[in-house]
């Protein structure tokens, strides 16, 4: 930045009108920059706070899912289970981690569950949450999915139907997602 030209441009602003002027917008320039410094300090801790709700809210809907499981006949093989699959981009592979909220067993069969809360995660008119289960149970290569809605108590089986499948086929076919 070319100082001697800003100050000889606020020369030209303040028409020689003396110091007080210039203090006039020195004063200024600080206060906005102290405007915005705190505006931004305020709207990280509103952030954080949000993200700090949300954390909580979602640890107490987990501990609830848990024993909502339980008392719909599921037992709990594993929680916070991660698991691994692989792709293969351009002919490399690319490892991908993901980690679901339980496995449960129940009637012989097994499934990941994943514990939604909220107004919109729990629906499966949420794509974030189709998708994140679609990849669950390709990745953990489970007999089913289950979405969990612990503030409704909810427990919803979910099954992935392929192309030109109908429900009306065996739902172990049904099963598969593709």
């Amino acid at each position: 930045m070319d100082w001697a030209a800003l100050l000889g441009w606020l020369e030209r602003v303040l028409g020689g009108h003396g110091p007080s002027a210039w203090w006039i917008v020195v004063a200024a320039v600080l206060l906005f920059a102290a405007y915005e410094v705190v505006r931004s300090r305020v709207r990280r801790w509103l952030v954080a706070r949000r993200l700090r709700a949300q954390t909580t809210r979602a640890l107490g809907a987990e501990a609830w899912a848990a024993r909502l499981l339980e008392h719909g006949g599921y037992r709990i093989i594993g929680s916070q289970v991660t698991t691994a699959y692989e792709l293969l981009v351009d002919g490399r592979p690319l490892s991908i981690m993901v980690r679901a909220d339980y496995v449960v067993e129940r009637a012989g069969r097994r499934f990941v569950a994943e514990v939604k809360s909220g107004e919109l995660a729990p629906s499966l008119e949420t794509a974030a949450t189709r998708r994140q289960l679609l990849e669950y149970g390709i990745a953990f290569a489970v007999d089913g999915v289950l979405l969990v809605d612990a503030e409704a108590g909810a427990i919803h089986e979910v099954v992935f139907l392929s192309r030109g499948q109908t429900r009306t086929k065996s739902r172990h076919a049904a099963l598969a997602p593709f």
